[in-house]
Order: C-alpha cells, then structure tokens, then sequence
C-alpha cells in the first residue's frame, strides 16, 4: 500500500473544495480497506474452518480442514482484489471503471464463498473416506469455527474498496506522472545547444541533432 500512495500523484490544492476533499478521503479508505480485506481473507484460508470425528476401526478419530481445504475461491479473489486495487491507478476512463467493477465483484465473492464453506462438509467427507478407507464414510458432530466469518469480513472489505472505485474513482489521480490528464506523452525538452561549447555540440551529434541549424 505504500508504494501505491508514493506512487500515486497529491491532487493539486488549487480551489480544492468539498468534492475534493471527499475524493481524497474515498482513495485512503479505498487503500486501507483493499488491501486490509486482501491481507485478512488470505490469514484466514490458512486457518482452521471446521472439524469433526471419522469412525476409524471403531473408535472416533477427530478431523479437521483448513479454509484451503474446503476451497480455494477466497485465497485466489484476495490476489485478484490486490492486483485489481493497484491496476485502478494504472487505467482511466472506461478501463478504471471495468477494474473497480472487478475489485467489487472479488469481495463479493469472497463473501459468498466463505458463507457457504462454514457450512461445507464436503472437505471433513473426503478426509473421514481417507482415514477409514471407506469412500462412503462422512463425518460426525461435524462444526465450524468463526474463520470463515472472518473471510467474509475481509471479503467485505475488499467489495467497499470497489464500491468507491466505482463511485469516486473517476476523480482519482493516475500513478503515472509521464501523461497529461487527457492521456497525450508531456513534450520532451530539446537541450540547448551552444555553439562555443564543443562537449555540446558533440552531444547533439549523439542525439541525431544538427547543431548548426539551431
């Protein structure tokens, strides 16, 4: 997040009036959130979502699967919601709009797909047929922890980062100083030849400049 903010241009503070204000305010809470939300649901794939006991040989062997487990669509939303939450300084126009789009559509994402895995046995199923060697073997006193919740939460983080990408983002400065505001390459400066300097003249040469006809 700190090479986005050293990245990304101030706005000039020239008649800087309430809309202004609004959209710097919407870019700073739009970077914490992003990435926070990246950050959180990514910690909670690794953790541990849900567990619950096998019948192995006869006696209760407990089990447990991790959020990568029972499955892999917050983890991969989270990389996509950072990679989106950078690219929205990266484009303008239309482009910023489908980028913004697409950082919402990851939160949201993540927050259907953390909802439906705490309450996803399919993983603990496929572990309990492992351990008892029996393909038909589920397992019991099946339960949940409060991860996936925080998945959603970091997934709910994200889907507001895109939200005021989508409402504020058109007023967002770009991260690239190189352009002018309507996309044309800033003129380069030609150096000033002076004909008494020879190391000028030289240097002309270099460029493919003629510097007598200055």
């Amino acid at each position: 997040m700190d090479l986005v903010t050293a990245a990304v241009p101030h706005p000039r503070s020239e008649g800087e009036g309430p809309a202004a204000r609004a959209s710097r305010r919407s870019l700073a809470v739009a970077l914490l959130s992003g990435a926070l939300g990246a950050a959180v649901a990514l910690l909670a794939t690794r953790q541990r979502w849900s567990m619950g006991t096998a019948t192995v040989a006869g006696d209760a062997f407990p089990l447990s699967a991790k959020g990568s487990d029972v499955t892999g669509v917050p983890a991969a939303l989270a990389i996509v919601g950072l990679a989106a939450l950078v690219a929205v300084f990266a484009v303008r126009r239309a482009g910023r709009f489908a980028v913004s789009a697409l950082l919402a559509l990851s939160g949201a994402g993540i927050v259907a797909a953390a909802l439906l895995g705490a309450t996803d046995s399919s993983a603990l199923d496929d572990k309990a047929a492992q351990a008892s060697g029996d393909t038909s073997s589920v397992v019991h006193a099946f339960d949940h922890t409060a991860w996936p919740y925080v998945a959603a939460v970091g997934g709910g983080l994200i889907l507001l980062a895109g939200l005021l990408a989508l409402l504020y983002g058109r007023r967002w400065p770009a991260m690239s100083g190189r352009y002018e505001r309507n996309g044309a390459p800033r003129p380069r400066r030609t150096p000033v030849v002076d004909p008494d300097r020879p190391e000028d003249i030289w240097k002309a040469l270099d460029r493919g400049e003629d510097p007598t006809g200055a």
